[in-house]
């Protein structure tokens, strides 16, 4: 696929004008947010309830499909609705906080919004996280309620003693006896195949305003405390039409006009607890009637199987999915014609990728740009535009906006200048859930400082040059170097530790650290992974361990030189 030559028939400005004129389904409104007044998407529901009901009026198509599990729209609602009903039995109302941590699977999305239903906030936890980690997120968010799958059941080892104000815990697929404040979640509405025959209930009689909390995804920052990033049921929603407008700016791009929207099937390989699949994917799929095909854990082989049985349309989620797909030495056995859309975002990738997916696929490439604060979509690369500017990661949608700002956080920087990416919008989360001083250093005025360094061109289209965060980023998981430095840190033949990402051509980038021990201690690479992987996710433990004979290198501010201690595995093989 090249750019033509006469491309773009329309400019952004045109389209924008097109798409969002007064009586087009882009329409804008304003509105005041927190004081701030702010453009938003006059047609996306105003909650999530709104979405639930719209969700059933697809029937009969396939909401999700695992393995050979699938559930119909019109199932998942009657899941849906008999679960919050039940949340309420248990009393659980407006504003309680109920997490959930599970893998993807049917319930999950049953869970998700039987939880947002009822008024409360849904605390989605990482389902790779370790006991301590999950106990955290329950702990922080004050969770009364836990809904879990049976291996985070198990990894819990049945003991919530550690979450003293949990009330209730309900277990999906348990296969022993639960006992305590424990149940199945089965209990309440079945399972899967049955979720079709379960009696008519109302969705709960709850006023939810835009503006109402909805979820905390937790996101670590610098500190290495983990955050929970608090959003809101317009944040959620405004996914919807966003997506839905690059689609449709595409087409004008070209010269062409949108084609009328029609359901899509969706391979999802990225876990809900993300942003990127919660927010981002399963928003738009609920109100377009997208069917989206659910994996146990990532294996490129049985996508491309997937792909061909269920035909796929769209797909993607990191950069590693979409490589690991065209370098699979299997991937031409399969029928991928499918295909249509391979987007991606989350990490670094290559331009080369850009074409390579066209090319082999015969589908469009696609990229973005968001974060947890951001409740993902805040802009969206596709099709010629992608080819046009492979380093970018597109323009923002026309409810955002982005500037460039200088370190002193008050200059504005000009066109083409490097500086602090900021961004605000109806996305934007209210700040982070019970911490004032955090969210008064990172939301400013109705701005999110995002800690990433990048670029605007003309057209507004962004790059993102660096991180100013200390941020390894693995296929799509977020590491923040300072929590793992204080887990090796508190080995006790660590005296000094450094944790920096190193490139790797399947996840963009991987952990690696550096330590210095202290005289006469003795630790083995093994030893200190092990150490790392007993409290940490496994994903967050590095790779390789090098050995500093001296206290690591500092600069006169005492910060670490992890640019000099990357050199140290430069070398090939070393990492």
């Amino acid at each position: 696929m090249t750019v033509p030559a006469d491309w773009p028939r329309m400019s952004m400005a045109a389209v924008r004008g097109a798409l969002t004129a007064p009586g087009q389904p882009f329409e804008m409104d304003q509105v005041t947010i927190d004081g701030i007044a702010t453009r938003v998407w006059k047609n996306a529901p105003a909650n999530l309830t709104q979405l639930i009901a719209l969700s059933r009026t697809h029937g009969d198509r396939l909401a999700t499909i695992h393995e050979d599990q699938r559930v119909t729209y019109e199932a998942q609602y009657r899941a849906i609705a008999t679960l919050a009903a039940e949340l309420r039995a248990m009393g659980v109302a407006k504003g309680d906080r109920v997490a959930l941590a599970m893998r993807n699977m049917p319930e999950w999305p049953v869970a998700f919004f039987a939880i947002v239903a009822t008024g409360a906030i849904c605390v989605p936890l990482n389902a790779w996280w370790s006991p301590q980690e999950l106990a955290f997120g329950v702990n922080d968010s004050g969770a009364r309620v836990l809904i879990v799958d049976r291996q985070r059941h198990d990894r819990l080892d049945g003991d919530y003693r550690a979450m003293p104000g949990l009330e209730a815990v309900l277990v999906a697929r348990a296969r022993v006896p639960l006992s305590g404040i424990c149940r199945r979640l089965e209990d309440a509405i079945g399972d899967c195949s049955g979720y079709a025959s379960l009696p008519e209930v109302a969705l709960p009689a709850v006023e939810i305003l835009p503006d109402d909390a909805a979820t905390i995804f937790y996101t670590s920052g610098t500190t290495g405390r983990p955050k929970g990033a608090l959003g809101t049921h317009r944040n959620l929603s405004t996914n919807i039409l966003s997506a839905a407008y690059v689609a449709a700016r595409s087409y004008l791009r070209r010269g062409e006009m949108p084609p009328e929207p029609e359901p899509k099937v969706g391979l999802l390989v990225i876990p809900f607890f993300h942003v990127t699949a919660c927010s981002a994917s399963l928003m738009g799929a609920l109100a377009g009637g997208t069917t989206l095909v659910l994996m146990r854990k990532w294996d490129a082989g049985e996508a491309l199987a997937l792909i061909e049985r269920e035909r796929v349309q769209v797909t993607g989620g990191v950069p590693t999915i979409a490589w690991q797909l065209l370098e699979h030495p299997d991937r031409e056995k399969y029928d991928l014609s499918s295909l249509e859309v391979v987007q991606y975002g989350g990490a670094p990738s290559a331009p080369d990728l850009v074409k390579r997916i066209f090319d082999v696929f015969g589908a469009l490439p696609g990229n973005g740009w968001g974060m947890t604060e951001t409740m993902a979509t805040v802009t969206q690369h596709v099709g010629e535009d992608y080819l046009a500017r492979p380093t970018s990661c597109g323009a923002p949608v026309p409810v955002a906006d982005l500037k460039i700002m200088a370190d002193d956080g008050v200059t504005e920087r000009p066109v083409g200048e490097v500086g602090e990416l900021w961004a605000r919008g109806p996305m934007i989360v209210r700040g982070y859930w019970n911490a004032p001083e955090e969210t008064a250093k990172t939301f400013v005025d109705g701005w999110v400082r995002t800690g990433d360094l990048a670029r605007l061109d003309e057209e507004g289209f962004c790059t993102i040059v660096d991180r100013a965060k200390d941020i390894i980023i693995r296929g799509g998981e977020n590491i923040y170097s300072i929590e793992v430095e204080d887990v090796l840190y508190a080995h006790p033949s660590v005296t000094d530790a450094a944790l920096v990402g190193v490139p790797d051509p399947a996840l963009g980038e991987v952990p690696a650290a550096v330590v210095h021990l202290c005289p006469g201690c003795e630790a083995s690479e093994a030893e200190l992974q092990a150490f790392v992987r007993a409290r940490l996710a496994a994903f967050k433990v590095p790779v390789a361990v090098r050995f500093s004979d001296t206290v690591l290198p500092r600069n006169a501010n005492g910060k670490i030189l992890k640019s000099e201690l990357r050199q140290m595995f430069a070398a090939p093989g070393k990492a």
